[in-house]
């Protein structure tokens, strides 16, 4: 299994980007999958996950309202979508696939590949 994440990039304070996770082989279809974050200095923090049917969705505190995870199974992709951004949104992100499916996953333990991560940057 591979996670391809890119979409990342240097944005202004209340821009807005979308980042797309690419999955090969079969941990897409029926699985959970998410977001995760890591800024300099920080351990990584869960951003959001989106169970196998893309009905429940899970976020993090400080991205509700701002981001929207969604998924296309039909390109084996999952996205998210981040407007409002702040210079606190500057991490390398990561996307992950679950063993799981239908709960709310966010541990880093409930997730069993990873993709390379993708930088975004913030300026304010």
């Amino acid at each position: 299994v591979q996670l391809q994440a890119s979409g990342g990039g240097l944005v202004q304070a209340g821009d807005s980007l979308r980042l797309s996770c690419a999955v090969s082989g079969r941990l897409f279809r029926g699985h959970a999958m998410g977001w995760f974050r890591q800024a300099p200095g920080k351990e990584r923090e869960f951003v959001s996950s989106i169970n196998s049917s893309g009905v429940r969705k899970f976020y993090r505190d400080s991205v509700k309202g701002r981001f929207t995870i969604s998924r296309d199974d039909a390109k084996n992709t999952v996205y998210l979508q981040m407007s409002s951004l702040q210079p606190e949104d500057t991490a390398v992100y990561f996307c992950a696939a679950s063993r799981f499916s239908n709960g709310n996953y966010q541990r880093e333990s409930d997730f069993v590949s990873w993709g390379q991560g993708t930088q975004l940057t913030v300026s304010s």
